[in-house]
């Protein structure tokens, strides 16, 4: 079963959650939440497969220290907030958060997004959709044709096997060009160590469109 820790300042936010996860198919086990991101880090917290996360828990401003943390630590994040923002949704994706959601998108995006993150299958729900399909941002690495090809051609295959049988390559060349192109994304400041970061990445470069993948 998939597991999470809710990271919200609002009871009635994390009750309702809760009774998401219950009522979700697979059901989701809720294994602790708090108002800080202290819960996210002590046991059973800390065993959750996902962490959602509100990011204004006070008024300081967005979490995005506690974000880099978490991400940094290998956790897989995924943001709930009222925040309705282009940049803040964008600010977090180059932080790492496997997904961004508005309260307002409500249940079945948020049990859709945890059970994604749980398997690390890409999801982008209609908010963050609107903030990629508006992005001008400049910082945008220059890829390679060749790298493009593997790189779309992952999004659609299971496996990095099927991606080196459909493209006649091995699994190594394909690794070695996905590696790269990660490391062209780390050199212009937006990491992406993940698939799902990666797809996010191509969304914002107008590499390929959501209703394509």
């Amino acid at each position: 079963m998939t597991s999470i820790v809710v990271v919200d300042d609002h009871p009635a936010v994390i009750a309702g959650v809760k009774a998401w996860c219950q009522a979700a198919d697979p059901p989701i086990d809720v294994l602790d939440s708090g108002p800080g991101v202290s819960v996210a880090w002590l046991d059973p917290g800390d065993r959750a497969d996902v962490v959602v996360l509100d990011l204004q828990l006070d008024i300081t401003g967005p979490a995005y220290g506690d974000l880099k943390r978490l991400v940094d630590a290998g956790r897989q994040v995924v943001v709930y907030t009222m925040r309705e923002d282009r940049e803040t949704a964008l600010t977090c994706l180059d932080i790492g958060a496997f997904t961004y959601l508005t309260k307002a998108e409500g249940e079945d995006h948020l049990v859709a997004a945890i059970h994604a993150a749980a398997s690390n299958t890409p999801y982008t729900p209609p908010a963050l959709s609107g903030a990629l399909g508006t992005d001008t941002r400049a910082n945008r690495p220059n890829l390679t044709q060749r790298q493009i090809d593997v790189l779309l051609e992952w999004f659609h295959c299971e496996s990095k096997e099927m991606v080196a049988q459909k493209l006649n390559l091995t699994v190594s060349t394909v690794n070695g060009y996905l590696d790269r192109v990660r490391v062209k994304y780390a050199n212009v400041g937006r990491e992406a160590p993940t698939k799902a970061a990666l797809v996010a990445r191509a969304i914002q470069d107008g590499i390929v469109r959501v209703d394509e993948l």
